[in-house]
């Protein structure tokens, strides 16, 4: 085990320094820069200044070098549009608030889906999983903004409950462990991951119920609770834990959609804007946070396999 995670790990690091290699490549090669005449005009002489401020004026190559080898150091450099403050520091600011509507929308997203799911599954044809399939595939087929403005239209402008943006900053109770403008976001973030984790959920429970032990264990006069949690969910979380792994990443990292929405100053509107605005160090420091996050999932996903069914092996390896 030891020995394949340190594999894995230096896997990673060849893969985060070919996606660092890609991704200063492609931001280079489009033409423009972050300080275009056409978007700020200046002097030449004071473009010539900013230029060899941030080593702009230096060959590619050069300056890959140059940012790799600080940002071996965590140095990720000083984000162009706001010189005041550090990619470290930025990114320590906004990816909290990202981490906190991720992690509230992966308990959500998690818990209720497995449970309708189960649900599901235990009532299989029945009236209540025709509901459990349609709310699915309606999670899964509407987009996470069209669920925002309508839940804004609905809960905020009609019946005025809820506010209609910001983060942590209305209706807070319990000293800020929960926040009424938390919920709407939360929710329309975790509808579609919901949809997809219920539907996996019920497909894997309902071929384990019919499996051979089950009907085993039954005969035996096993108890329903401990067939569910023994027997049907810890087989049935195998082919769900590959579907919704690599979901994680996605939902900790922020939607554009969602904290533009709902007025969140999160990092994934700001990585969409610092797209836009060519803030190099910004991009190359968020797409290295994304990367690393990819890896480390896969890596944990690997192991919860092995934690679910022992008869896997890592390495390619199967138990007799």
């Amino acid at each position: 085990m030891t020995g394949y995670i340190i594999g894995r790990l230096v896997s990673l690091l060849f893969v985060v320094v070919v996606v660092s290699m890609i991704t200063f490549s492609l931001m280079h090669s489009v033409p423009g820069g972050p300080f275009d005449e056409g978007k700020q005009p200046l002097p030449p002489a004071a473009k010539a200044n900013i230029m060899r401020k941030y080593g702009l004026d230096r060959p590619v190559w050069e300056q890959y070098l140059n940012y790799m080898g600080n940002a071996i150091r965590f140095d990720f450099g000083i984000p162009y549009q706001q010189p005041t403050t550090t990619v470290t520091a930025l990114i320590a600011s906004t990816w909290r608030i990202t981490l906190q509507v991720g992690v509230l929308t992966v308990l959500l997203a998690f818990s209720v889906g497995i449970t309708l799911g189960v649900v599901a599954a235990y009532h299989q044809n029945s009236w209540i999983d025709t509901i459990v399939t349609f709310l699915s595939m309606l999670g899964f087929i509407m987009p996470s903004f069209v669920i925002g403005m309508l839940a804004i239209l609905f809960f905020s402008v009609y019946l005025g409950w809820l506010p209609m943006g910001g983060w942590g900053d209305t209706g807070c109770l319990i000293d800020r462990y929960f926040c009424a403008d938390w919920i709407m976001p939360v929710i329309a973030y975790a509808l579609a991951p919901m949809a997809i984790i219920a539907r996996y959920t019920r497909s894997s429970v309902v071929e384990f119920i019919r499996s051979d032990f089950v009907r085993t264990a039954r005969a035996k006069g096993v108890g329903e609770r401990t067939i569910m949690t023994r027997h049907v969910l810890r087989n049935a979380m195998l082919p769900l834990v590959t579907v919704a792994g690599p979901m994680i990443p996605d939902l900790l990292t922020g939607s554009i959609f969602i904290e533009t929405i709902f007025r969140i100053p999160g990092l994934g509107k700001y990585f969409v804007t610092s797209t836009f605005n060519r803030d190099y160090p910004m991009v190359m420091a968020t797409i290295l946070l994304i990367a690393v996050l990819w890896g480390i999932t896969y890596l944990l996903t690997d192991i919860i396999y092995t934690w679910l069914d022992p008869r896997v092996r890592l390495g390619g390896r199967e138990a007799k």
